[in-house]
Order: structure tokens, then sequence, then C-alpha cells
């Protein structure tokens, strides 16, 4: 007697054996199917000596094709829904000129769109920044260079076009649009267009391997770079693909991903037609042996990457250039590589991103010529009010799209109310580089007073004072030195700061082997420095000027003060108390507001100046702080300049009444130090 049937077991078998042979059974059916559609070596040879067979099977195989494109395409109602879809506003001009309408009518609307969003912005009816602005023009002109001798790029509307068209089939994740198909503003069609229409024009590759962008909070970064990065992994036509989004931190690194991941999981056509298959912490194409997913920080676990597409969300927040660098080496191999910088201003002015935002400056003012580089930065003028409606349109492409005109408003009313709030609100939402998370120094209006053509060369034999700050012996020393001329009978004060670095401290700041490339840090031997040397210049100083007096800290430098004073410089003691400290920074401050104050733009000072904190104790007085928590931060520059402009206002101040007695190292009796330098 066979056992009872088994759970799970068909019922129309009464016994295991009875299941086994009816499964074997259908297998064999299987495998006499697949042979009676596979074609033997001998018929296959005679459909390819059969011209009418053969052109039937390789019609089949175009239409598969064909069929396997249209999804890339959307359909002609699609595309109106699409424009009727924008809103009318400042940042979408319309009509299209009368040769960009037959442009579009060719099938390349969104390049249309594109090229009138650059005449209107370089023609004025778009306002925007000057960088955004010099971003438009670099396009127009390269345009222009086509055919030109020695022009290598071409502009291929059929690649740009595609790409708009690929991305705006993807929906919308958040917001009130979601579910909904995205739809690229004309600026985002602008950097979709060049970074994918400029190709070399012998090879067909993509002309562009790193974009920039800087652009402020709400405008819709992770909505752009998501579906992009989708395309990169599965559309561009690279074999084993790999596409990566790297953030200072895992989790803002999956802020990308999870965007990407959930417009895939939306997009079933997209996964079925490209064999794109999506899972918690990863999104293959396994033909192609591709892949897209986030990368942690750790910059040591990042070697052996072989990148194709690198999306670096909110460079600006990076601490260091770690994962930078190893991201851009790794490009290597690859015949059209893309990396996509997309990110916000930050108060790190050590950062690879502020250096990456001064070279894209450069880039933009034709200063430097990197072919290969395209950026484009919304944020402000150095005129402009941030209080004003049309200062926050102008940094703001999405604007009344994604950027709602009712929550600016009250974020700026708030922001007026506080400082550390009006920091916040210049980063995130004007795009702007602040000091520090607690405001000092305007750092527009300190940019402002730098004159790069400014030279010491022209101050030799005129009176000066100097402040020396040799905080630390193994990482930056400074010496400040003031001028003073009368400008039409008002004071004008000139500060040119020299700083000087052992060379074995060179790797503690991504930014310090630059600085000492291009000047602006002198280094001595070793892994301290050399403090005869840096006595050495101040004697040369005083044979060069006028040395009046030479401040220094009494703690740091008391030998090197008995030495200068058997030389014949005359030095003085400069304690660094909040008494010594608040005038003068007091005095900077308003020296850069009204315009007596000239540097000659020395960026390692202006870094030093944006690190600066101020406290303010209940008398009213304020000292420069730098974080705690924050090492990597110096403000020995701004120190060493301090100390020599109050020793400045002492000697003015004794010369218009000699009984003036002002707080200096022999009669304070507050110790409380100024700066932890």
């Amino acid at each position: 007697m066979d056992p009872p049937r088994r759970r799970g077991r068909p019922k129309k078998y009464a016994t295991a054996d009875e299941a086994y042979t009816a499964k074997l059974a259908q297998n064999q059916k299987y495998r006499e199917a697949h042979r009676a559609r596979a074609a033997s070596p001998a018929e296959v040879a005679a459909i390819m000596r059969d011209p009418v067979r053969k052109h039937e099977l390789v019609k089949a195989a175009q239409e598969r094709a064909a069929s396997r494109r249209a999804w890339q395409q959307p359909t002609e109602d699609e595309l109106a829904a699409s424009e009727a879809e924008l809103p009318v506003t400042p940042e979408w001009p319309q009509p299209l000129d009368e040769d960009l309408i037959e442009l579009a009518g060719e099938g390349y609307p969104n390049v249309a769109s594109a090229f009138q969003y650059v005449r209107d912005v370089v023609a004025g009816r778009i306002d925007v920044c000057r960088t955004a602005r010099l971003a438009c023009e670099r396009h127009e002109r390269d345009i222009a260079r086509i055919g030109t001798p020695g022009w290598r790029f071409v502009f291929d509307c059929v690649k740009a076009e595609r790409v708009c068209r690929v991305v705006q089939l993807f929906r919308e994740i958040k917001g009130p649009r979601a579910r909904r198909r995205l739809r690229l503003m004309p600026w985002q069609r602008f950097l979709l267009t060049s970074t994918f229409g400029w190709v070399f024009e012998a090879t067909g590759t993509r002309r562009f391997r790193y974009v920039l962008c800087y652009v402020p909070r709400g405008n819709g970064k992770s909505t752009l770079a998501a579906p992009l990065a989708l395309y990169m992994l599965a559309l561009d036509g690279e074999g084993g693909s790999e596409v990566y989004a790297a953030a200072v931190t895992r989790q803002q690194a999956r802020l990308v991903f999870d965007t990407a991941q959930r417009m895939a999981e939306r997009a079933p056509e997209f996964r079925r037609r490209f064999g794109v298959e999506v899972s918690a912490h990863a999104i293959v194409q396994n033909e192609t042996a591709s892949l897209f997913r986030p990368l942690s920080r750790d910059a040591t676990s990042l070697d052996g990457l072989n990148v194709h597409f690198a999306v670096l969300d909110e460079l600006a927040q990076h601490k260091n250039g770690e994962v930078f660098d190893v991201l851009q080496t790794a490009t290597g191999k690859r015949s059209q590589p893309l990396m996509l910088g997309i990110t916000t201003a930050a108060n790190n002015q050590s950062s690879v991103g502020y250096e990456q935002w001064q070279y894209a400056q450069r880039l933009l003012e034709q200063k430097i010529d990197d072919e290969q580089f395209f950026a484009i930065i919304y944020t402000v003028d150095k005129d402009d009010d941030w209080r004003e409606e049309k200062t926050w349109i102008k940094a703001n492409p999405n604007w009344g799209v994604s950027v709602m005109p009712e929550a600016i408003a009250n974020l700026c009313l708030q922001a007026q109310q506080s400082a550390s709030r009006q920091n916040a609100f210049k980063q995130k939402h004007l795009n702007m580089w602040t000091s520090s998370a607690v405001l000092w120094m305007n750092m527009q209006v300190w940019d402002a007073c730098g004159d790069r053509k400014l030279s010491i060369e022209d101050f030799a034999g005129e009176e000066c004072v100097e402040g020396l700050d040799l905080a630390t012996k193994i990482d930056l020393a400074a010496k400040a030195k003031w001028f003073r001329r009368e400008v039409e009978g008002v004071g004008h004060y000139y500060l040119f700061v020299d700083f000087f670095l052992p060379e074995g401290a060179i790797g503690r700041n991504d930014a310090y082997s630059g600085w000492v490339s291009d000047g602006w840090i002198i280094t001595t031997p070793g892994e301290a420095n050399d403090l005869s040397m840096i006595e050495a210049t101040v004697v040369d100083d005083n044979n060069l000027y006028t040395l009046k007096d030479v401040a220094y800290d009494p703690w740091q430098a008391r030998m090197m003060a008995a030495n200068l004073e058997n030389a014949g410089v005359p030095v003085i003691e400069y304690r660094p108390t909040v008494g010594n400290f608040s005038p003068p920074m007091k005095e900077l401050e308003a020296l850069a507001l009204e315009g007596r104050l000239h540097h000659n733009g020395n960026p390692v000072l202006a870094w030093n100046v944006g690190c600066v904190k101020i406290q303010e104790d209940h008398k009213g007085n304020i000292f420069p702080r730098k974080d705690s928590n924050e090492p990597h931060v110096k403000i020995d520059g701004l120190v060493a300049s301090l100390m020599g402009l109050g020793r400045w206002m002492f000697l003015d101040a004794t010369e218009r009444d000699p009984s003036i007695v002002f707080l200096t190292s022999a009669t304070t009796t507050d110790s409380v130090p100024a700066h932890a330098g």
C-alpha cells in the first residue's frame, strides 16, 4: 500500500513515482521542442546561401533592435505634453528663435531649448550671475569655432537629444510631480546637451571628462543625477560600465543611489528591455557586466575601480580630496569617462570643493584653458543684496518650479535676525561660500579688497609695521606687513602676508602643495619651521622698508626677538589677549567695509580669514577663534595681521596724544588668550 500523499504533491499524482515519471516526460517534451526550433549547421548554411531567407532574418533582427530602442523615444503626444507642462517663467523663455524652431521640428526640441537658453542668458533676457553667463558665452564661442583650424570638436545633436529624451522618460519620486515624467528645465538641458553633445570630431567620443555644477539647494541636483546614472549604466554603450555615487558619507551617497533605485523600480519597461536588475545595494546589467552602487568615504577601499561615470554629490562637504583623487585616477582606462560634481557651497575654504570652485572660475574667466572641463556656477554677484528677491531668482535657476518663493522669503526673514542662520541661508539658498559657522568677515567684502596686481616692490623704503605669529613650529607660521598711504586725504592700508611651512607638513592639507607651487607659501627644510630663516627675512625687511615696529608673541619668539633687537630691528611684545585683539579686529572689518583695505589676493590669507569664528564677551569685546574640532583649519595669517594692525593703531594713538595708555603687554591684566592658533 502506497504511503499517504505528502503535502505539496500535485493531487493528480497518487504516488511519488508517478510524479517523478511525469516530470521526466515533461522535461523530455521541452528538449524535443527546443531541438525542433533549433536549426542544424547544415540548415544554417542553407539559409545563409538563400538571399531571400537571409534578408528576412536580418529584417527581423532589425525590428527587434528598433523595438528595443523605442523605449528611449517618447511619443509625439508625450513630447507635446512635455512642452505644455513647462511653466512660463523667466527661466523658460518663449518663443524659440526661427532657426531653433526649425531645429526643434527636425527632432531636436531639447537641443533647441538649450540653445535658446544660452542666447537669452547672453543677451540679458534671463538674469543670472556672472559665472553662469560666462559658461553660456563659452558655449557660443565654441559653436562659432566648429570647422576652424585647430578646433577638434563638433556638436552632435543626436547624442545631445537622446540623453535628454531618455532622462525625461523616468518618473519623479518626490514632490507635487511624483510619479509623473521628469521634465527638464532649460538650464538642465543646457547642462546635459553640452555634456553629451560635444564630441571629438575624429572619434565621436565625448569631449568633457569632468562636469562641475554648483547650484543652491532645492534645484533638483539628485533628481538630475539619478536618471543620468541609469543612462550611463545601461544605455551609453559601455561594456562593463562602473557607475558610482560618492559623497562625504555613505548616507549622503545613497541619496542619489536611492533616487535612481526608485526610478528604476518604477520603470519596468526599462528594466525588461535592457536587462537591468535592482537590489538593495546595487543596480546591475548582467548582459554587459555593468553595475551602479554608492561608495563610502573610506578612500583606502576604492583602489582598483575602473570608473565610467561617477557622481560626486555635495563635493563642497568633502574635508579632503582623497575620494575625488581616487575616482579621477580610476577613469584612465575608459575612452570617454565622465565625472559629475554637483554641489552647493559650504564654509571650508581649504576643501577640494572650494579648490574646484576657484578652478572653474579661472576657466570661465579664460585665465586657464581646459577643453575637457565643463563648469557652470549659479550664485550671486558681489554687488547683489542677498535680502532682495531678484537676487534669489538669479541664484536659483529652478525658481518657482522646485524652489518656492514663499519658503525662501521666510528663510531670508529668519536669516536677518540671526548671524548663524544668515550663513546657512547664504550657503544653501544663494550658493555663497561663507567664512565660518558664525559670521565675522564678509568674504565677498574681503575678496573685493583684493588686487593680484598689487606688488610689495612698490612699497620699498616706506614705513612698515609687521606682526609675527609663530603659533606652531610644525605647521603654518605667518609674517604680516602693513603699509599706509594717504589717498585724497584718507588713510588706506596695504597688507601683505608671508607664510612659512616645513617641507614635512605639506601633506597635512590638500591645498598646501598648490599654494607652495604658486609661491604663496615659503617652505623651510625639515619637519619644523626654520626660525632662523624667518628671522633673516625680518632683517631683510628692515633694510628694504622703514620698520616702525615688529610685534611678536613673547611666548613663541623670545629668542628670535633678542636676536632681532641685536640686529637693530625694532621689536615689541604683543600678548594674545582680548584687549589687544578686539580693537584691531573691529578696525580691520571697518577698513574692509569702507574700501580702505587693500591686499594682494593671497588665497592662504583668505582661507585663514574664512576660518575665523568670533566670540564676544559681556563688554562687547570680540576675539578670533577657530573650531577645536577642526584641527585642519588655521588662522595664523589673520593673527599676525591683527598684531601688526593693533601695533600701528597704538603708534598712531600715542603720536596724537602721548598720555594715552593703550592696552599692551606691559599694562594689560586681561590674560584671556585671543586665539587658539
